[in-house]
């Protein structure tokens, strides 16, 4: 894998983690590795999509915590 892929996959991971120094830093290391801009906003649509079923993966899953008995350890 070279540079310029690692640099957009951290581009992604950046945004799906909710990192804005990290994303800033990979940004401008990507561009110094002539990634363009079509490139970034296609790894920036990807770690969206990443955050995107992560966050409503998590959403149902704290829904069945309130489902739990009371008194009892949540499944996990």
């Amino acid at each position: 894998m070279d540079a310029r892929m690692k640099e957009l996959i951290a581009v992604g991971a950046s945004v799906s983690a909710h990192c804005q120094p990290c994303l800033t830093y990979h940004a401008e290391q990507a561009r110094e590795l002539g990634v363009t801009n079509e490139e970034l906003r296609e790894a920036i649509e990807v770690g969206k999509m990443v955050s995107k079923g992560a966050g409503a993966k998590i959403k149902a899953f704290a829904e069945t915590i309130l489902a739990e008995k009371p008194g009892t350890e949540p499944a996990v």
